[in-house]
């Protein structure tokens, strides 16, 4: 199988991992520099050029889009689709899990557990925000914050106040969420690969620091998870439409909570914790599945 993916990092731990996955099952992966693909958008037959030269066909595609260059991603991915290559992960999906307040509501049309949030434009409102998510402590979002930048746990209602008009005030679209205090400085990440869950990890953030996430100085190790916590985490992945995603969840008192579905789960923290080779599943997963023009959307919505 000719694979492509699409990253601009060919040296980060997950990309050399999949790479290793592919070729050691004799399949052949090039990696796609993402910026520097342009497309036809006009032809009856949809074509991808990189560098300056026409693509070859490809049987699949993995989309590693980061954050920061998502609506580009997101194009090249749809004219992959639009080609009938089979993506990884679609487009229209992976668009639902980067929209931080999309995906919390199409979660809570499906009832899955989550914190109790809240979303607002008139910093007028932030009173009744505050009310709504039960007062401080809260924890402040950015929409568009990835790996742990862009979130605040305000400690009283002041400074949530404070925190909440700074940003309004740089029109910048912020979540408002209760503080699960049980759960502590930890979190559980769980991959789930095709409907399946092939991995889990707990994080605990750095001493002093309530956000867990690994690349903010955070430890792992091996957890096992509960029935419950193994259905949230198939089922939020189900309702984003993603093939393969990094669950992340929460233990409160009232069960397990889902405070993010990553599209682009990083490998390295979950396959030293657990020891699962989880680049190798989803490589058998991309090989047993993928079949021309087999996209749901083929790029479209």
């Amino acid at each position: 199988m000719n694979i492509a993916m699409m990253a601009r990092n060919p040296n980060l731990y997950s990309h050399r991992r999949l790479i290793e996955a592919a070729e050691s099952r004799g399949h052949s992966l090039e990696i796609i520099n993402t910026l520097r693909v342009t497309m036809n958008i006009t032809s009856r037959r949809p074509a991808l050029f990189y560098n300056g030269e026409k693509l070859p066909h490809f049987d699949a595609v993995i989309p590693r889009i980061g954050a920061s260059i998502t609506f580009y991603g997101l194009a090249v991915l749809r004219q992959f689709e639009m080609m009938g290559v089979y993506p990884l992960n679609e487009s229209v999906a992976i668009g639902r899990s980067r929209d931080k307040l999309r995906s919390m509501q199409l979660l809570a049309q499906a009832g899955v557990g989550l914190p109790v949030t809240a979303f607002a434009h008139d910093p007028k409102q932030t009173d009744q925000v505050l009310e709504m998510v039960g007062g401080a402590p809260v924890v402040i979002k950015l929409l568009e914050g990835t790996q742990g930048i862009g979130v605040v746990l305000a400690e009283t209602n002041n400074s949530a106040r404070s925190i909440i008009e700074a940003f309004r005030g740089a029109n910048v679209n912020i979540l408002v969420q209760e503080f699960i205090k049980e759960a502590g400085n930890t979190d559980i990440r769980v991959i789930v690969v095709g409907g399946k869950v092939v991995a889990s990890m707990e994080r605990s953030g750095a001493d002093g620091d309530f956000r867990s996430n690994l690349h903010r100085g955070g430890s792992s190790r091996s957890i096992r998870i509960s029935p419950e916590e193994r259905s949230t985490a198939i089922r939020s992945a189900k309702r984003m439409g993603l093939n393969v995603a990094g669950v992340d969840l929460l233990r409160s008192n009232h069960g397990p909570v889902v405070m993010e579905v990553n599209s682009s789960p990083g490998l390295e923290g979950v396959e030293a914790a657990s020891g699962v080779d989880v680049a190798g599943k989803i490589i058998e997963f991309l090989v047993k599945n993928a079949v021309p023009n087999k996209t749901k959307t083929k790029g479209k919505g």
